[in-house]
């Protein structure tokens, strides 16, 4: 089971979500996150307050929230080893498309100084 607590603040929601983030309950999450999900000027606050499973497919999905803006923390010694790997790869995965775009920019300006 899940339980999803939506707190509103001044410029945002804080989603506390607790039990087993696994099968039907990704699902039921996700679908929250898309009616909810990212207003202009709200954020969004995903706290694991008492979670204590995250399968696969849930840990994708936070990863989705966080990559779309959701600010996403966790309380317990799990909870934060998936949100800080989730961090770790969203930023790697900015820095490889960082580096891919500087290397199309010094191939097209390499390219377009070409004598023919």
């Amino acid at each position: 089971m899940l339980k999803i607590t939506v707190k509103q603040k001044d410029s945002g929601e804080i989603w506390e979500l607790e039990g087993k983030l696994s099968g039907e309950w990704v699902t039921e999450l996700d679908r929250l996150w898309k009616e909810r999900s990212p207003r202009r000027g709200v954020t969004t606050e995903v706290h694991l307050k008492a979670v204590s499973f995250i399968d696969p497919a849930g840990k994708q999905l936070l990863a989705e929230m966080h990559a779309h803006g959701a600010k996403i923390s966790g309380c317990e010694c799990m909870t934060r080893a998936v949100v800080e790997k989730i961090v770790r790869d969203q930023e790697t995965r900015n820095m490889a498309g960082s580096t891919q775009a500087a290397t199309k920019k010094e191939d097209s300006f390499f390219s377009s100084g070409k004598e023919s």
